[in-house]
Protein backbone atom coordinates (compact mmCIF):
# COMPACT_ATOMS: atom_id res chain seq x y z
CA UNK A 1 0.00 0.00 0.00
CA UNK A 2 1.63 3.42 -1.14
CA UNK A 3 1.78 5.83 2.08
CA UNK A 4 0.23 8.38 2.06
CA UNK A 5 1.89 12.31 2.35
CA UNK A 6 1.52 13.55 5.75
CA UNK A 7 -1.05 15.53 6.56
CA UNK A 8 -0.48 19.67 6.77
CA UNK A 9 -0.63 20.48 10.90
CA UNK A 10 -3.40 23.31 11.48
CA UNK A 11 -1.70 26.87 11.15
CA UNK A 12 0.06 28.49 8.46
CA UNK A 13 0.98 27.57 5.24
CA UNK A 14 4.83 28.53 3.58
CA UNK A 15 2.61 31.48 1.47
CA UNK A 16 1.23 33.09 4.55
CA UNK A 17 4.30 32.69 6.23
CA UNK A 18 6.14 34.40 3.43
CA UNK A 19 3.08 37.14 3.17
CA UNK A 20 3.49 38.00 6.87
CA UNK A 21 7.24 38.13 6.69
CA UNK A 22 7.17 40.41 3.92
CA UNK A 23 4.59 42.59 5.61
CA UNK A 24 6.67 42.69 9.10
CA UNK A 25 9.74 43.65 7.15
CA UNK A 26 8.03 46.36 5.36
CA UNK A 27 6.58 47.42 8.68
CA UNK A 28 10.16 47.84 9.90
CA UNK A 29 11.74 49.68 7.90
CA UNK A 30 9.09 52.21 7.52
CA UNK A 31 9.66 52.15 11.50
CA UNK A 32 13.24 52.95 10.85
CA UNK A 33 13.72 55.35 8.34
CA UNK A 34 13.59 58.61 9.70
CA UNK A 35 12.21 61.29 7.75
CA UNK A 36 13.42 63.87 5.90
CA UNK A 37 11.93 66.44 8.27
CA UNK A 38 14.13 64.86 11.05
CA UNK A 39 14.95 68.10 13.44
CA UNK A 40 18.34 66.18 14.20
CA UNK A 41 19.63 66.78 10.27
CA UNK A 42 18.62 70.20 10.38
CA UNK A 43 21.76 72.37 10.41
CA UNK A 44 21.12 75.62 12.04
CA UNK A 45 22.94 78.95 11.13
CA UNK A 46 24.98 78.53 14.07
CA UNK A 47 25.55 75.15 13.79
CA UNK A 48 26.83 75.57 9.91
CA UNK A 49 29.13 79.11 11.15
CA UNK A 50 31.04 76.76 13.87
CA UNK A 51 31.18 73.70 11.47
CA UNK A 52 32.73 75.97 8.89
CA UNK A 53 35.20 77.27 11.14
CA UNK A 54 36.14 73.86 12.43
CA UNK A 55 37.00 72.94 8.54
CA UNK A 56 38.79 76.06 9.03
CA UNK A 57 41.14 74.88 12.62
CA UNK A 58 41.89 71.83 10.60
CA UNK A 59 43.22 73.82 7.73
CA UNK A 60 45.64 75.56 10.09
CA UNK A 61 46.67 72.02 11.19
CA UNK A 62 47.20 70.39 7.91
CA UNK A 63 49.26 73.95 7.05
CA UNK A 64 51.16 73.28 10.87
CA UNK A 65 52.51 69.83 9.87
CA UNK A 66 53.59 71.02 6.69
CA UNK A 67 55.68 74.17 8.15
CA UNK A 68 57.14 71.74 11.20
CA UNK A 69 58.13 69.24 8.39
CA UNK A 70 59.99 72.11 6.67
CA UNK A 71 61.38 73.29 9.61
CA UNK A 72 62.96 69.92 10.45
CA UNK A 73 63.04 66.99 7.90
CA UNK A 74 63.32 64.64 9.97
CA UNK A 75 60.37 65.39 11.17
CA UNK A 76 58.50 65.44 8.36
CA UNK A 77 59.26 61.54 7.31
CA UNK A 78 58.41 61.32 11.11
CA UNK A 79 54.56 62.43 10.96
CA UNK A 80 54.04 61.77 7.54
CA UNK A 81 50.72 59.38 8.70
CA UNK A 82 49.71 61.84 11.03
CA UNK A 83 49.98 64.33 8.69
CA UNK A 84 47.40 61.87 6.24
CA UNK A 85 45.02 61.37 8.65
CA UNK A 86 44.42 65.00 9.42
CA UNK A 87 43.90 65.74 6.15
CA UNK A 88 41.70 63.02 5.75
CA UNK A 89 39.41 64.39 8.92
CA UNK A 90 39.81 67.53 6.57
CA UNK A 91 38.23 66.26 3.94
CA UNK A 92 35.31 64.63 5.74
CA UNK A 93 34.78 67.91 7.71
CA UNK A 94 34.45 69.81 4.17
CA UNK A 95 32.19 67.31 3.42
CA UNK A 96 29.92 67.75 6.29
CA UNK A 97 30.07 71.31 6.01
CA UNK A 98 26.80 72.99 4.74
CA UNK A 99 28.51 75.99 2.57
CA UNK A 100 31.50 77.96 2.49
CA UNK A 101 34.40 76.99 5.09
CA UNK A 102 35.69 80.38 7.21
CA UNK A 103 39.86 80.87 6.29
CA UNK A 104 42.29 79.40 8.40
CA UNK A 105 43.83 82.07 10.53
CA UNK A 106 47.66 82.83 10.04
CA UNK A 107 49.67 81.33 12.88
CA UNK A 108 53.21 81.92 13.47
CA UNK A 109 55.65 79.20 11.95
CA UNK A 110 57.47 76.71 14.12
CA UNK A 111 60.91 77.31 15.74
CA UNK A 112 63.38 75.60 13.82
CA UNK A 113 65.24 72.09 14.59
CA UNK A 114 64.33 69.92 17.65
CA UNK A 115 61.52 72.52 18.50
CA UNK A 116 59.06 72.12 15.40
CA UNK A 117 57.87 68.69 17.14
CA UNK A 118 57.02 70.53 20.45
CA UNK A 119 55.53 73.41 18.72
CA UNK A 120 53.51 70.62 16.33
CA UNK A 121 51.81 69.31 19.19
CA UNK A 122 50.79 72.46 20.64
CA UNK A 123 49.47 72.98 17.37
CA UNK A 124 47.46 69.13 17.46
CA UNK A 125 46.35 69.65 21.13
CA UNK A 126 44.76 73.17 20.25
CA UNK A 127 42.91 71.63 17.20
CA UNK A 128 41.83 68.56 19.23
CA UNK A 129 40.61 70.84 22.53
CA UNK A 130 38.52 73.34 19.75
CA UNK A 131 37.22 70.28 17.78
CA UNK A 132 35.86 68.84 21.43
CA UNK A 133 34.13 71.97 22.16
CA UNK A 134 33.05 72.49 19.11
CA UNK A 135 30.76 69.22 19.50
CA UNK A 136 28.95 69.91 22.31
CA UNK A 137 26.90 72.58 19.79
CA UNK A 138 26.29 70.35 17.24
CA UNK A 139 24.07 67.20 16.58
CA UNK A 140 23.87 63.77 15.17
CA UNK A 141 26.57 62.91 12.50
CA UNK A 142 28.48 65.99 12.92
CA UNK A 143 28.50 65.87 16.83
CA UNK A 144 29.97 62.19 15.75
CA UNK A 145 32.69 63.38 13.80
CA UNK A 146 33.92 66.00 15.25
CA UNK A 147 34.01 64.04 18.58
CA UNK A 148 35.87 61.38 16.71
CA UNK A 149 38.23 63.77 15.02
CA UNK A 150 38.46 65.58 18.74
CA UNK A 151 39.41 61.64 19.94
CA UNK A 152 41.77 61.05 17.01
CA UNK A 153 43.86 64.56 17.38
CA UNK A 154 44.28 63.82 20.85
CA UNK A 155 46.09 60.27 19.98
CA UNK A 156 48.26 61.76 17.53
CA UNK A 157 49.31 64.25 20.60
CA UNK A 158 49.77 61.27 22.36
CA UNK A 159 52.29 59.91 19.54
CA UNK A 160 53.80 63.26 19.12
CA UNK A 161 55.14 63.37 23.06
Amino acid sequence: MPSLPPSRPPGFSRRTLLAASAVGLALLSTGCTSSPDDEAAEVTSEQADELAVQVAVQEGLIKAFADAGAADPALAAAVAELAAQAATQLERLRDAAPGGAASAAPSAGPPGGPEAKAWLRGQVAAAASSHAAACLEQSGARAALLGSIAAGLRGQDGRLA
